[in-house]
């Protein structure tokens, strides 16, 4: 057998994998949106060509393979089963995904997010620890011509905070800010917010966030607990109640839990892109919001998968005992 042979099945079988991977996510992302009961159609005197159930994951998928619009309708209209999939009769024109993504209300992508989070839980379901921090994700206004001849690099960064659930993985919450914000303003919000979502009994973050206010809220007001190191300089007198019984008390076995939402950052940033495309910052944030939907359903299918073999792990055992 030729090498020239051993390499083209090599591809066949990477090829196949890939496209398998590919009907996965379409397959869950169908699932997610249609559970939304977003209405089909934008209006009833809407063209019909394609649904908006159509077009939101088209969107989503693209950001699954990260890719720029040209490249992945190219790429989908190589693919007749996803197009099968989707119930696709012609490939939407790059332009039509752009405009979409314009017109959609962000609305329907928080509640898309929302659905994303009911995956892994049940109605009663509190978690355990949730990790709150905050990053960037960047957006270049300049050419790179501009760049070359100016010697400058242009970048506006998105201040994104996230919560996440530290024994699954899961983003259970998200907030984007234009501009700098203190980290305590983002919390607030975003504390409120992610246990609307999904209650959880203890919340870890860095001492950014340490504040009495913050303290209280999840204390008092979310009825949680609250691990957050104190910043204190040159022997400083520590107030508030809650962070003098931090400054006592400080749970060092929970705290390391918080890497847990640093690495997430980092899965979000490396697999589906910290760049922006858009340039208006509402276009900006539905295209964040798209990489928290599609982290999520990259995550129940981890979790699919590793189901699936351990299924046949036991059928395997339950045979040999059997024999």
């Amino acid at each position: 057998m030729s090498p020239y042979h051993n390499v083209c099945t090599k591809c066949q079988e990477t090829n196949k994998k890939s496209m398998s991977r590919n009907i996965r996510f379409i397959q869950a992302a169908i699932s997610v949106v249609e559970s939304t009961r977003i209405s089909p159609y934008s209006c009833k005197y809407s063209k019909k060509t394609f649904t908006q159930h159509q077009l939101l994951i088209l969107i989503l998928f693209k950001d699954y393979r990260n890719q720029h619009y040209r490249e992945f309708v190219e790429d989908v209209g190589d693919m007749e089963r996803i197009q099968e999939n989707l119930d696709l009769s012609i490939v939407p024109h790059f332009t039509t995904l752009q405009k979409f993504l314009r017109r959609i209300k962000s609305l329907y992508l928080r509640l898309i997010f929302k659905k994303t989070v009911d995956l892994f839980y049940t109605i009663d379901d509190v978690i355990p620890i949730t990790a709150i921090d905050s990053s960037g994700f960047t957006s270049g206004y300049c050419s790179h011509y501009f760049s070359e001849r100016t010697g400058k690099i242009r970048k506006h960064f998105l201040k994104t905070s996230i919560s996440v659930d530290t024994d699954e993985g899961v983003i259970t919450g998200y907030l984007v800010s234009n501009g700098r914000v203190h980290d305590t303003r983002h919390a607030e919000k975003l504390l409120r917010q992610c246990h609307k979502i999904r209650k959880s009994d203890c919340y870890v973050m860095d001492k950014g966030y340490d504040s009495e206010d913050i303290h209280r809220l999840i204390r008092d007001d979310l009825h949680a607990n609250s691990v957050i190191p104190i910043r204190c300089w040159n022997n400083e007198i520590i107030s508030g109640k809650y962070r003098q019984e931090m400054a006592r008390q400080f749970n060092t076995i929970i705290y390391p839990r918080r890497q847990i939402v640093e690495n997430k950052f980092s899965v979000l940033k490396r697999k589906f892109s910290g760049d922006l495309k858009a340039r208006i910052f509402l276009i900006q944030m539905k295209e964040i919001a798209g990489k928290m939907i599609v982290c999520n359903i990259h995550r129940h299918l981890q979790f699919f998968i590793l189901n699936v073999f351990y299924r046949a792990e036991k059928r395997g055992e339950q045979h040999i005992i059997a024999v």
